[in-house]
């Protein structure tokens, strides 16, 4: 038992890291990290959450949700921003806690942020196939039933859409960082051009007596989740979350940075600010057109609300460059899950041909399709709305992590760890507040989502035991 205990928490050398990683081709630049974490992490959620998040949780106060959720988010970005710059390692939160407190931590981390990217992939695919056959159904082209739902819906065989976009993604990212790079920069810029449109277009039709009363009184609803208050605040909280988790696409291509100890913090701290700028002034736009009550179940409130207010041409053109930027969080979410997969590979804990680099491209391209193979099954022919909220689940124990890591972290930096060239400020205050505030959402998730989350911990804990701790490079 204590050789078992002894070999879970063997720590990883870090320069055998950068020895592995060291066939990755280094071309991302700051501008392109904030593409990317821009890119992932305004996406589907922009469009859709503020006015399900107001409906349903927390009125006009939908505003403070996001400042308190962008808050958590930016605690931990601080100690994303140190772990990365110190240890720009492929793999992120799975690597680099690996290092800190050991092999079977690091799983644990690396496992939970899986699900995250493989449900992630699948439900922005998802959104964007029904947003796209959305705007070509009323020119005429409908596809068939079978051919627009998963196999376990009714009447349902495969989501060809997703299929297909699913697969451009991957045609994409396997052509090469540069090029990937360049597509997703112009995306991303016309994606925030269309919020700023929204924004200013909409604002001309606020009526501020829409945003009284601003924090609506407490009730509860039909399904036993809280409106207005403090707990209905709180509980838009845990449903937003999930709408920030983005920049640790960035860190997970930290082995692709020119200069990691200065770009990975700019663009983990500058895509979360644009981010957050972006969120809170759809939302407080979005309210103050129309009162809240208008967007219960309307999956698409910022083009509703553009169209009622007068606009239908402006509100088609902000949802076409909606789909279309959706493209930028597929990017980020598969180029982040294959680099993962690729960590996993690369250490033993999953098959070795996943850890191969193509010699020609420098990519990882056996970690990209099977990536692409799995978001595919889910997203096309599974359901996964009961799944959704492991998005936040996995990702908040991953932050938990990253969290006190910065602890340990600090007694190397400089000795068998590089020291970085971003450290956390009112250390030790910071890295504690963060993981508490990653708790508190975390414990603000329904417990269906709890549930799932320990799910998926036990089929992770399997293959640890059964696989991973017996063909880990380490031990053999």
């Amino acid at each position: 038992m204590g050789n078992l205990f002894k070999r879970m928490n063997r720590k990883e050398d870090p320069s055998v890291y950068e020895e592995k990683d060291a066939k990755m081709k280094r071309t991302l630049t700051t501008k392109d990290f904030l593409a990317l974490g821009v890119g992932t992490i305004v996406s589907t959620a922009i469009f859709t959450l503020p006015g399900i998040v107001a409906a349903n949780y927390a009125g006009p106060a939908v505003t403070i949700s996001f400042l308190l959720a962008a808050i958590v988010a930016g605690l931990v970005a601080l100690s994303y921003a140190e772990m990365a710059s110190a240890m720009p390692f492929a793999g992120s939160a799975y690597s680099w806690i690996n290092v800190i407190f050991g092999e079977f931590w690091g799983w644990v981390a690396g496992w939970a942020l899986l699900a995250e990217y493989f449900i992630a992939v699948s439900f922005v695919a998802a959104g964007l196939s029904a947003n796209f056959r959305g705007l070509i159904e009323p020119l005429g082209l409908k596809l068939p039933t079978y051919l627009s739902n998963p196999v376990s819906a009714k009447g349902g065989l495969v989501d060809i859409i997703t299929v297909i976009v699913i697969l451009i993604v991957m045609f994409l990212i396997t052509r090469g960082d540069e090029q990937t790079s360049t597509i997703e920069n112009i995306l991303v810029i016309l994606k925030v051009l269309a919020v700023i449109v929204f924004v200013v277009v909409g604002a001309t039709s606020i009526h501020f007596a829409n945003y009284v009363p601003f924090i609506p009184a407490h009730t509860v609803n039909a399904d036993g989740t809280s409106f207005g208050g403090f707990s209905g605040v709180y509980a838009g909280v845990s449903v937003i979350f999930l709408s920030y988790i983005g920049f640790d696409s960035i860190a997970a291509n930290s082995a692709e940075a020119k200069d990691p100890q200065k770009t990975m913090p700019r663009g983990i701290i500058g895509s979360l600010a644009i981010a957050v700028t972006l969120f809170v002034a759809v939302s407080l736009v979005l309210v103050g057109m129309f009162k809240y009550t208008n967007y219960a179940n309307n999956a698409e409130p910022v083009g509703w609300a553009l169209r009622q207010a007068g606009h239908p041409f402006i509100a088609s053109g902000v949802q076409i460059v909606a789909v279309v930027g959706m493209f930028t969080a597929l990017i980020g979410m598969m180029m982040a899950g294959s680099r993962l997969i690729y960590s996993f590979g690369r250490d033993g804990m999953l098959p070795k041909f996943l850890g191969k680099v193509d010699k020609k491209r420098n990519l990882p391209i056996n970690a990209i399709i099977t990536m692409t193979a799995i978001s595919v099954v889910i997203g096309a022919f599974l359901t996964f709305t009961f799944l959704s909220q492991l998005i936040s689940a996995g990702t908040l124990i991953a932050f938990m992590f990253v969290s006190v890591g910065i602890y340990p972290l600090r007694k190397r930096e400089g000795k068998d760890i590089n020291m970085p060239g971003f450290k956390e400020p009112f250390y030790p205050v910071m890295p504690a507040l963060g993981f508490i505030a990653s708790l508190l959402v975390f414990w603000g998730l329904d417990s269906e989502a709890k549930l799932y989350a320990l799910v998926w911990f036990v089929i992770g804990m399997v293959i640890y035991f059964v696989y991973g701790m017996n063909h880990h490079k380490r031990n053999q």
